[in-house]
């Protein structure tokens, strides 16, 4: 898909969307969902369209669908060390829809932090307060039916495999003490099977699907020209 193409979907349907949120008179929050593979470029995207917000003084509340992982206090760690944290389940979405809900209330959340070298959540919470615009980034988000429901933009992040990977091991040995087998053997058992039976087919229920990772200045335009608009309205 080429950036003019990127930039007629984006357009068309940010479109519609800021016609019913002016119509609508922004009774909620705005709840955008930027999905993709791990190593994709979504985290990269939604930090420029934070900045881009950020340097303007617009509020803007960001979630990361990883702090979901369920806690795992309960499991010695050789059992958390052999989950798969690839599929839709290792993450406690019950709690994110929760989470969702309350924000789209302008309720504040107690929002979870999750330590990846110990496999589990962390005991301290932090208060996160809505806002105008949210923002939630996961590998997940779009395949879970009862999160769909809560995302006024669904946006997915499409980027070939083999960057993917290159990116995760470089994020994850740098990142989160692992080591090349480890992150080798990972994607091999279940980062690339999860990914073709769940974050693939889960493109299809996007709004919009960018193409050239964080950086597709077009598209970061564009969402952000009408994000704009929708919070003059």
């Amino acid at each position: 898909m080429s950036l003019a193409t990127d930039f007629i979907l984006v357009h068309w349907y940010l479109s519609c969307s800021v016609y019913f949120l002016s119509w609508s008179g922004m009774s909620t929050p705005l709840v955008i969902a930027i999905s993709g593979a791990s190593g994709s470029g979504k985290s990269l995207f939604t930090e420029n369209l934070l900045k881009e917000f950020s340097d303007e003084g617009k509020q803007v509340q960001i979630l990361r669908e990883d702090h979901y992982y369920r806690a795992q206090d309960h499991l010695p760690m050789a059992e958390r060390e052999k989950n798969n944290y690839d599929h839709p389940k290792a993450f406690e979405h019950e709690l994110l829809v929760e989470h969702l809900t309350a924000l789209k209330l302008w309720q504040s959340i107690q929002y979870p932090h999750y330590c990846y070298k110990t496999h589990t959540r962390l005991q301290q919470t932090e208060t996160l307060n809505s806002a105008p615009v949210i923002i939630i980034e996961g590998i997940m988000l779009l395949a879970s039916p009862p999160l769909l429901k809560l995302f006024d933009i669904k946006i997915f992040v499409d980027t070939p495999l083999d960057i993917c990977l290159l990116r995760r091991m470089k994020r994850d040995i740098a990142e989160r003490g692992r080591t090349l087998d480890s992150v080798a053997k990972q994607y091999e058992s279940t980062v690339k099977p999860m990914y073709h039976q769940f974050i693939a087919p889960s493109r299809f229920t996007a709004d919009v699907i960018v193409t050239q990772g964080g950086k597709n200045r077009i598209a970061l335009d564009v969402l952000k020209s009408h994000i704009q608009q929708s919070l003059l309205a």
